[in-house]
């Protein structure tokens, strides 16, 4: 018996294939129960479908059916979790109708497309169309479309607007194509790794970076994210050689880190012209129009520079106004992100109000270069021999500083001698900034341009059920992924097109990885944790000691298998040439004739020898601290270390993973939730949705319903004013706001002596004011941290509504956290 009045002589509908038949709303209806019942979800199918209906036109296209279907799911997302995986299960399915379902025959189009002018411009690499065409039918066997529906509603719609391959503005690609894509481009005819990494990633177990699922098995597969650039030489041809090659990064979707330490100050001598220079202004005007001219990967988004600048400069205080919305336009460079690159000597004045000296570069050389004592010695030389260019008390400078947060957000404040002291690549000479998101802390020159590979774990995937129906956290399992991640980073590094010579010396010389993680807060709130508990707390240190561990074990094998492969070979010259022709890369072929080949670090990377792991010292080392957890044998591996060596100098790197994140629909990487009720925007419009643990915890105990939703929305996002829900779940549920950052800046420093780059740390404040902002600065610098804070998220005080509002009150509310942060640096997403 049809369950729905068939009042619809008049109405067609236009399927796929472009012809008509009447509507039949038991034909949509059965269609939504099914996608939703295969997955065990129970929602009101009926108010749902008579919602879709009520939207139905004459001539409507089966795909705008499902896409309504799926939108009118995706608004009632906040009403019950399902709603919002029912609402991608029927966009995954629509898409699969929309798209061909063979691996092989979209690889195909996408290699033969031919542009406007009939060229052909193939999208895909002809490398990785051959290892298609060689494995065709395997691939076909083994890709599983059903593990696309593991993807909700907006994890899909951001796959769909930037990372799924279009043809003339249609997307092709399914999310299993990209999977595969990505896996092949980087494994080539690698083909068991390149499934074993297809699996992983499928299964949600882990996600290579933005840059990387974009371009990878491209003809350009630009796949790094990060760059770190030195200013060639305080000259216009250092300055435009410079500006060049962050123009040629940002073409290719890099995101930038300049320090511009060695730029001489406003007023100073210019010999060559007898003239006075204007300082770094007007030249990061220039710096500043090219960021917004030559934007990443043609028009997806403006390039991001983060420029950075030591605190002793002359020019300090006008490049803390750049940002600011008021005062001179000619001094400002908005679209620029600012850092200062802070040594502990100006942390100690200011803490002990005593005066501080600005310097110029040009008069003053050699601050930059150095670190620690030496910068102390330096710095106070300078000072007695009287060529400062103005002393100041440090608290004043101090307090422009706090300004400039306040206003802006910015600049990052990362920490000088905590990043030089406790780097692995403290051998190659004094590092002088960090990148776009304040978590890569690698030497550069005006030689070198240093460049990281990212990917992020997905810590959710490791929360299994044991034998008597328990959650565990499986380590074992974080391990073996740990492990795999590192290798295909080692490999993105041997098959990247690199933007420039010096993008490519770098990377091949030093080798550098960053692994990060993300739903660190999902972890907590899957295992019945408050963020800042105890047991949070060493789940945390738990699992980056077990990522730390299984990547330096990881990078000690590569080098342990490079070498044994030359070691067979060393009794044959003309084999062992060949051996090393292939596994050498030209930045290496020095360091084999430099070195006798039965030498055992042959195989790590070239600048290994006198690093801190040479000598068997670890991050925890630098740190001067032991893991206490007795779960892995640390003193086994730094044998092996010192035998063998690494094939990368840095390995961990947890970054911002703001797209990444929406993707796989876990919260982004190591902050707590924002909120309990936030909004998501995407070309359909507005969405509203709720944290589906806490909806999930309060279905449980019939307390979730409009009302407790509504008053959510009025207190932002809060439930801490709400006295019925029992207290364990308000402690887990927490805001980031509700959280005393001395507890995140602890937890940071917990994992810090596990992470051998850093980490982008926001920090957030009610009312920032310079007493509130002062203490947790020096207490993040008191800790050790390198990164002392990325962005300052801040707002003003709300004032708790109580219970008895009516929600009719609020249903125009401002009081939504945004699902992501207006600025984001998607290109370090991993």
């Amino acid at each position: 018996m049809s369950g729905f009045a068939e009042d619809n002589d008049d109405m067609f509908v236009t399927k796929r294939n472009g012809n008509q038949e009447v509507v039949s709303f038991d034909k949509i209806s059965t269609r939504i129960k099914k996608l939703g019942q295969e997955a065990n979800i129970k929602v009101n199918y009926t108010a749902l479908v008579m919602k879709v209906i009520d939207q139905l036109h004459s001539g409507i296209h089966t795909t705008k059916i499902d896409e309504l279907s799926a939108e009118q799911c995706a608004s009632m997302s906040s009403t019950h979790p399902d709603y919002n995986i029912l609402a991608g299960r029927i966009t995954i399915s629509n898409h699969h109708k929309n798209t061909n379902e063979s691996f092989y025959s979209v690889m195909n189009d996408l290699y033969n497309y031919q542009d406007k002018h009939d060229k052909h411009s193939p999208l895909i690499s002809a490398s990785l169309m051959d290892v298609v065409e060689e494995n065709k039918e395997k691939i076909e066997n083994l890709i599983d479309y059903e593990r696309d529906y593991l993807i909700d509603y907006f994890g899909f719609k951001t796959l769909e607007r930037a990372y799924l391959m279009k043809i003339n503005k249609k997307t092709v690609e399914r999310p299993q194509h990209m999977w595969m894509r990505v896996s092949l481009g980087i494994h080539g005819n690698d083909f068991e790794r390149a499934i074993q990494t297809y699996n992983f990633m499928s299964q949600k177990y882990f996600t290579h970076a933005t840059p990387t699922l974009f371009n990878a098995g491209t003809p350009h597969p630009q796949l790094s994210s990060c760059y770190l650039l030195g200013m060639e030489s305080d000259s216009i041809e250092g300055i435009y050689n410079t500006l060049k090659e962050c123009a040629l990064i940002s073409k290719w979707a890099g995101g930038i880190g300049l320090h511009i330490h060695n730029v001489r100050a406003s007023g100073s001598h210019i010999r060559g012209t007898n003239g006075m220079s204007n300082g770094i202004v007007p030249m990061l005007k220039v710096f500043n129009n090219t960021a917004k001219y030559v934007d990443q990967g043609g028009g997806k988004r403006n390039g991001s520079f983060a420029i950075y600048l030591e605190p002793w400069h002359a020019d300090i205080e006008l490049f803390l106004q750049m940002r600011k919305n008021h005062g001179d336009e000619e001094l400002k460079a908005r679209d620029l992100f600012y850092a200062l690159w802070v040594s502990d000597l100006f942390m100690q004045r200011m803490k002990n109000d005593g005066e501080w000296t600005l310097m110029c570069p040009d008069e003053c050389p050699g601050l930059a270069d150095v670190y620690g004592d030496e910068f102390v010695e330096l710095y106070t030389k300078y000072e007695n021999e009287g060529k400062g260019r103005k002393t100041m008390k440090a608290r004043d400078l101090w307090f422009q500083i706090m300004d400039a947060q306040m206003e802006t957000g910015t600049p990052y404040l990362v920490y000088k001698d905590a990043a030089n002291r406790k780097s692995n690549q403290k051998n190659l000479g004094t590092i002088k900034s960090s990148n776009l998101c304040s978590e890569i802390i690698e030497y550069s020159d005006g030689n070198e341009t240093a460049v990281c590979n990212l990917a992020s774990i997905a810590l959710p995937a490791f929360v299994e059920t044991n034998e008597y129906g328990s959650l565990f956290y499986n380590y074992d399992k974080l391990h073996e992924v740990a492990k795999i991640v590192t290798f295909n980073l080692n490999r993105i590094i041997d098959v990247n097109f690199y933007p420039t010579e010096k993008t490519k010396r770098s990377n091949m010389k030093h080798r550098p990885i960053g692994i990060g993680v993300q739903g660190l807060a999902d972890v907590f709130m899957q295992l019945d944790l408050a963020f800042s508990s105890d047991k949070a707390k060493e789940l945390n240190k738990m699992i980056f000691e077990t990522i730390y561990h299984a990547a330096l074990e990881s990078s000690n094998e590569i080098a342990i298998e490079r070498y044994n492969e030359v070691k067979e070979k060393r009794y044959d010259q003309v084999v062992l040439n060949t051996t090393v022709y292939n596994l050498f890369n030209d930045y290496e072929k020095n360091k084999w004739n430099d070195m006798d080949e039965r030498k055992t670090i042959v195989g790590s990377y070239s600048t290994f020898e006198g690093s801190p792991a040479s000598r068997g010292e670890l991050q925890f080392d630098l740190w001067n601290t032991t893991p206490i957890h007795g779960r892995y044998d640390w003193d086994k591996l730094k044998e092996s270390i010192k035998t063998y060596g690494l094939r990368n100098s840095l390995l961990m790197a947890p970054m911002p993973t703001a797209s990444t994140s929406q993707i796989l629909g876990y919260n982004e990487c190591i902050e707590p939730i924002t909120s309990n009720i936030y909004s998501r925007r995407t070309i359909a419009g507005e969405f509203i949705l709720a944290n589906k643990y806490l909806m999930r915890d309060l279905l449980k105990l019939d307390l979730w319903n409009d009302k407790i939703k509504n008053n959510i929305i009025a207190n932002d996002g809060s439930i801490q004013h709400l006295d019925m829900i029992p207290e364990h779940i308000r402690e887990k549920y927490r805001t980031v706001w509700e959280i005393p950052m001395r507890n995140l800046i602890d937890m940071a420093a917990d994992r810090g002596m596990y992470i051998c780059q850093s980490q982008s740390l926001n920090l957030w404040l009610e009312d920032p004011n310079y007493n509130n902002l002062t203490s947790m600065h020096f207490y993040s610098w008191s800790k050790g941290l390198k990164t002392g804070i990325y962005y300052l998220r801040r707002r003003a005080r709300h004032q708790a509504q109580q219970f008895t509002i009516e929600p009719e009150k609020v249903q125009n509310s401002n009081n939504l956290g945004e699902g992501v942060e207006d600025e984001i640096c998607e290109m370090c997403s991993a």
